[in-house]
């Protein structure tokens, strides 16, 4: 890749609307539920000044609306924890020192913390912004010693709701995240059997398929209990998408049965009524060995996020700084916006960082129509508050921008909550700080390099070869286990997706030496092929458009 290309800043597709998330109402019915009581009885208590310790633990409701139900619970559980270990953080050292300086160091620090644990354990969206935006505007609330228990009381309270709230739906729909992951996984397999594997768009519709399919994988291994009928069910549709992933022929995989099924699933019936084709007493052998696989450690996965987390430690520092510098009242601001831009490689940092002031340039305007109405009196600032979480979380699946709009009069308006402010001084130092945060965070990350991720493209590299290599020597076999086949296909398909996912972030990184793109593009073809061999050798696919395994299918 030449350095022209790699040091482009690309503008085109940056403010373009996708399609919504097909949940966008989950999250955004969620937070709603999860702010609007503590809200309610803190207005009642004529406290509204303790809001922000409250929004702590609602804002906890945000996460993990992609989760079964089992692993919703341990996630919800531990962002409590972590949310309410960054307040207590930021409160003690608030009532330590006032020392602005210190304050941003500190604020800095905490956000490249929460930084690499948020990509290391991939809680999801919104990731670590939410933990920075609540920890660092704690590190700016006036504070006493012994105000710190009470105020993280509040946040642990708020914070048990929410997990009540996010946990709810589990009782209407038990097995609704899997379904939908799977259904996911159906429909981006239809897309890539319309392609019948050679049309125009077949090798990004094929990775995009490899990836669903892996995340509903890891949806149903998230879960654990083998024995339920709608899991097994859910784990023969996946064994279908993988066969027209791996051999999309005319009739074993029909795109419209597949959409059918994915329909089926989505709709509102609890039970399951599928007629799936193929079934096979060996389908899912490899499940028992790929539950039985050690997990890397968190050590081991925050190993290779040290340049992101650094480039989030350093920029959101100078941001606050500046911001210090220019007189700003509100650095942690800055301190934000700067944490929000970090994505997995610098071109993606540059279109966050686009979409961050477009959006709060423009909450700044929406702030400046809603502050009349919000200003009426505390109910009105409450409903306001309510109604622009409900907005902000569904817009922000359509481009983060859009969010945004929702997401900065929010933030203004909760500034309020203590003590009516100047809306023109506020106005005034979000925008700077949303311009010093997005400039100095960008130039962060341009100056912050991250030479790992050419490594880690070189060990997924390995890894696909090994994993392949280890598929064709069972292919070669008279009669392999089909134990240890399926082990190998399972294994393989996870480190094409990763290969995939790591081909994607180190193209987008700069500084770095160039990239072996030509080396992934055969490593993909060949493990594809294998793929496609393992399928058809364990007999997944029908035996009539079995053309048998070759040479072709598993030669490098």
């Amino acid at each position: 890749m030449s350095s022209a290309t790699r040091h482009r800043l690309p503008l085109a597709g940056t403010l373009r609307l996708g399609r919504p998330s097909d949940i966008w109402f989950k999250p955004a019915l969620s937070v709603v539920a999860a702010v609007t009581p503590p809200n309610l009885i803190l207005l009642g208590l004529g406290r509204l000044d303790l809001a922000m310790y409250t929004m702590a633990g609602s804002l906890c409701a945000l996460y993990g609306h992609n989760r079964p139900y089992a692993a919703r619970a341990r996630a919800l559980a531990w962002v409590v924890l972590g949310m309410v270990a960054g307040v207590a953080v930021a409160l003690v050292t608030a009532s330590l020192t006032s020392d602005a300086v210190i304050l941003v160091t500190v604020g800095a620090v905490l956000a490249a913390i929460q930084k690499g644990v948020c990509d290391a354990t991939r809680i999801g969206p919104p990731a670590n912004v939410i933990f920075t935006f609540i920890s660092s505007a704690s590190l700016f609330a006036p504070q006493t010693l012994g105000q710190v228990p009470g105020h993280l009381g509040l946040a642990l309270a708020a914070g048990a709701w929410s997990w009540l709230v996010g946990m709810a739906p589990g009782l209407v729909r038990p097995h609704g995240p899997e379904r939908r992951a799977t259904a996911g996984a159906l429909n981006a397999t239809a897309a890539y059997a319309d392609t019948r594997g050679t049309g125009e768009g077949h090798a990004p519709a094929r990775a995009a398929s490899a990836a669903a399919i892996h995340a509903a994988w890891q949806s149903l291994l998230a879960v654990g209990d083998r024995t339920d009928a709608t899991r097994r069910a859910l784990e023969r549709l996946l064994v279908r998408a993988e066969v027209a992933l791996a051999a999309p022929a005319p009739a074993d995989t029909d795109p419209a049965r597949l959409r059918a099924w994915a329909r089926e699933l989505r709709g509102p019936r609890r039970a399951l009524s599928l007629d799936i084709p193929g079934e096979h007493a060996d389908d899912l052998l490899g499940l028992d060995i790929e539950l039985a696989l050690p997990r890397p450690s968190l050590r081991h996965r925050l190993a290779p996020l040290a340049p992101l987390a650094a480039r989030t430690a350093i920029g959101c520092a100078l941001a606050g700084y500046a911001s210090l510098a220019l007189g700003v009242g509100r650095p942690y601001w800055a301190l934000v916006t700067a944490a929000s831009l970090y994505q997995a490689n610098v071109t993606l940092t540059w279109h966050r960082g686009v979409q961050r002031v477009v959006g709060n340039v423009l909450g700044v305007l929406a702030f400046a129509a809603l502050a009349p109405l919000a200003h009426l009196d505390a109910v009105a600032l409450v409903l306001c508050c309510v109604a622009l979480n409900f907005g902000a979380e569904a817009l922000m699946g359509r481009n983060y921008w859009l969010g945004s709009i929702c997401v900065t009069p929010m933030a203004l308006l909760i500034t309020e909550f203590a003590r009516s402010q100047d809306s023109t001084a506020l106005m005034t130092d979000r925008v700077v700080d949303t311009l010093v945060g997005a400039l100095v965070g960008f130039v962060a990350a341009v100056a912050v390099t991250n030479r790992r991720a050419g490594d880690r493209l070189e060990h997924a590299l390995t890894e696909a070869e090994r994993a392949r290599e280890n598929a064709a020597r069972l292919l070669a076999e008279a009669h392999p286990q089909p134990r240890a086949l399926d082990g190998a296909r399972r294994g393989l398909a996870t480190a094409l997706v990763d290969l995939r996912a790591t081909a994607d972030a180190a193209a987008g990184e700069w500084w770095q030496r160039a990239l072996p793109e030509d080396r992934v593009v055969l490593a993909e073809q060949a493990g594809h092929r294998t793929l496609a061999a393992t399928v058809r050798r364990q007999g997944l696919a029908p035996r009539q458009h079995d053309p048998g395994t070759t040479t072709e299918d598993i030669r490098p």
